[in-house]
């Protein structure tokens, strides 16, 4: 994973725009270019982990929110919705998915009959165990090439700026 990081894609980019407009200060765009092609990277990377146990990263993400929500393991859908960030109609179809795939089960609310709640299923469980611990292997690995004050900062830096949108 580790290479020169003198010249990477983005700073031939950087140079071609200074070249072409040198009044424009190009600084953002190379700060942004390269956390967008790190998350293009890492997403590729996370998701062939993930493929590997027959998940995409968004029916993980359902699963992991269930599994971390504690015994029994279950949430309604306006708290999976809260907590993943996605429309109501993406929710649906997603908890359909893993329905069909055996993953989850809508089960009736014993705190309000009229509601349901969404709930792994054994099979579920046993899938998001195994795909969890080889996911954060794969972030362990992700990750490896730098040292434990530069995650610190960079975690640092990352938690500053993203404050700024949430």
């Amino acid at each position: 994973m580790s290479k020169d990081s003198s010249m990477d894609h983005v700073d031939k980019i950087l140079a071609q725009w200074r070249q072409e407009r040198p009044d424009l200060d190009v600084e953002p765009m190379g700060l942004l270019g390269r956390l967008k092609r790190l998350g293009t990277h890492l997403g590729r990377e996370v998701e062939a982990v993930l493929l590997k146990h027959g998940l995409s990263t968004s029916a993980f993400d359902v699963l992991a929110t269930l599994r971390r929500a504690g015994a029994p393991h279950r949430l309604s859908p306006g708290e999976l919705l809260e907590m993943t960030m996605v429309s109501s109609g993406t929710m649906t179809n997603r908890i359909d998915q893993l329905e069909k795939a055996g993953f989850v089960e809508r089960v009736v609310n014993p705190d309000d009959r009229r509601s349901v709640l969404i709930a792994l299923t054994d099979k579920g469980l046993a899938t998001v165990e195994t795909a969890v611990g080889a996911h954060v292997a794969n972030q362990h690995r992700l990750m490896g090439n730098l040292s434990a004050a530069d995650k610190a900062e960079l975690d640092r830096l990352l938690r500053k700026f993203l404050s700024d949108f949430e």
